[in-house]
């Protein structure tokens, strides 16, 4: 890498304790409000329980669980548990349903090229 690629953005470190979590809008009704904390993608925290409608994004997204036991799956597939260390790859415009079937909330990091947005 040369001078000319590089970033002007200086390196970060962020304990987990200090990263600020904001709300999303996105709600199963049931068990609260998902949240998500901006890093090189998004960290996002599932409630326990958590289960989404089925539904969809724009963009595709890539992500990794961090904690807790994750589902993420096309609707009336059977439940692959996704322990920590898991990935997934969601295509954008697939319809599909996510859940957190631990009995502690789940956190997962996601990364995708354009904006997060949610469609039921």
């Amino acid at each position: 890498m040369n001078a000319q690629t590089k970033t002007m953005t200086p390196s970060v470190s962020t304990p987990v304790t200090e990263l600020e979590f904001g709300p999303t809008g996105v709600s199963d009704g049931v068990h609260g409000e998902l949240s998500a904390a901006p890093a090189y993608g998004d960290l996002v925290k599932m409630p326990a329980g958590y289960v989404s409608p089925t539904h969809e994004h724009t963009e595709d997204y890539w992500a990794v669980v961090v904690s807790g036991v994750m589902v993420n799956k096309k609707p009336d597939s059977p439940d692959v548990p996704l322990p920590v260390g898991s990935y997934y790859f969601q295509k954008g415009g697939e319809p599909h349903v996510t859940k957190c079937i631990s009995p502690n909330e789940c956190l997962f990091f996601m990364s995708q090229d354009g904006k997060f947005d949610y469609h039921e």
